[in-house]
């Protein structure tokens, strides 16, 4: 059984005639890692707030650890919230914030220390014991509102855009904080950002959003490798999946800037019934090598760099082709210059199709050894090479 599960719920704010949640379903097992994520207005934190009980739920049903909490009060749900301001007490100490609820429980004095010592030693919090919100940074601002909420001792947890008002270095080390938390305290966390970095690598699984309705549930990597539309392909993933609108030939596609593609047999049955589709591609499925291209030597192509992002441990590549402005992931040691001719391929298998008008996911290409063999082959660095061997090892034994 669930432990919390959503049945059609929906949300509407009066004198308004569009839903700002709609037949929104999820089932969350014990304490499973949930992210909602999608773009601001999607209605994600309005979610949370009905499962917090601060917002009414117009239509549906909500339960918790198998009780219907429609109508129960936000204080009896078994829950603790963290908000994107803190919404600490500034005249209060770090101490007297963490313990302030407890005090509002009547939680015994000996059992409020007990707690708000293990919270502060656990968060790290012990050097600025007695400072005041306005001496803390923002990074410790946060720990605090997080040591209010764990003392509770709830079983659900509640978190909303807690790292926006973080700097990226800060967001990072909260992100592993927060994961060693849900992981140390076995609790239920439902967790929503607008960043689908912290989706990636903090949830078990994600919930995308968009007007109000969920797009797609799934893990994290589900969603990079199987999006069922092209909004879910565009929002998962960094850099963004390339897009281009083409037109199908039988076993061609043809781009709007006059460049083609054969299609495999497999490829072409899928689209046999569509005249004009969306092409997508993720930066890292676009293959720069000269020296290797003759594999797929029929659809290599060709185009002029933009521009480069060196990233440290991989390149940015941008360039304009199909119409589109595109970019290419490639390792660090595959550098071209701004103005420079390269050529390049579509990984056939890594090729995603939707359909022009509903923008569906027509067909979803799984990583077939066919791939890992070109990757292999044409790999140029060693220890890339020695990795997909790794990888390619671990997928033949499981």
């Amino acid at each position: 059984m669930s432990f919390i599960e959503l049945k059609n719920v929906c949300k509407q704010y009066a004198n308004t005639n569009k839903k700002a949640v709609t037949d929104f379903n999820l089932k969350i097992d014990e304490k499973e890692f949930i992210a909602f994520v999608g773009p601001s207005g999607c209605g994600k934190s309005t979610t949370l707030r009905m499962i917090a009980g601060f917002e009414d739920i117009t239509s549906g049903e909500l339960y918790i650890d198998g009780k219907k909490m429609n109508e129960v009060a936000p204080r009896d749900r078994g829950i603790s919230m963290v908000f994107q301001n803190y919404a600490l007490y500034p005249h209060m100490t770090v101490e007297k914030n963490i313990s302030y609820g407890l005090k509002n429980m009547k939680v015994p004095a000996d059992e409020i220390k007990r707690k708000v010592d293990w919270a502060i030693e656990i968060l790290g919090l012990s050097e600025y014991r007695y400072r005041k919100p306005k001496n803390l940074s923002g990074g410790q601002r946060q720990r605090v509102a997080l040591g209010r909420a764990i003392v509770k001792d709830q079983k659900v947890f509640l978190m909303d855009e807690p790292l926006s008002n973080l700097d990226a270095k800060l967001r990072v080390s909260m992100r592993n904080e927060i994961s060693k938390l849900h992981r140390n305290l076995g609790s239920t966390t439902i967790y929503v950002t607008h960043d689908q970095v912290e989706a990636m690598t903090m949830a078990d699984r994600i919930v995308i959003m968009k007007d109000g309705i969920v797009q797609q549930i799934g893990k994290p990597m589900e969603l990079y490798e199987y999006p069922v539309n092209k909004f879910v392909a565009g929002f998962i993933g960094s850099p963004q999946m390339n897009f281009y609108n083409v037109k199908v030939d039988g076993n061609k596609i043809s781009f709007t800037d006059g460049n083609s593609m054969v299609l495999n047999d497999e490829m072409a049955d899928k689209l046999r019934n569509y005249k004009e589709v969306i092409l997508g591609i993720r930066g890292e499925d676009i293959k720069f090598d000269p020296q290797n291209l003759d594999i797929f030597k029929e659809n290599k192509q060709r185009a002029v760099i933009d521009n480069t992002e060196i990233m440290g441990n991989e390149n940015n590549l941008y360039f304009e082709f199909g119409g589109s402005s595109s970019v290419a992931r490639v390792s660090k040691y595959e550098v071209s210059d701004v103005g420079e001719e390269i050529e390049f391929v579509f990984v056939p298998h890594r090729m995603h199709f939707f359909d022009k008008v509903t923008e569906d996911a027509i067909t979803l290409w799984e990583s077939s050894k066919a791939d890992w063999e070109y990757l292999l082959d044409n790999s140029r660095n060693e220890v890339f090479m020695d990795k997909l061997k790794k990888a390619n090892d671990y997928i033949e034994k499981n």
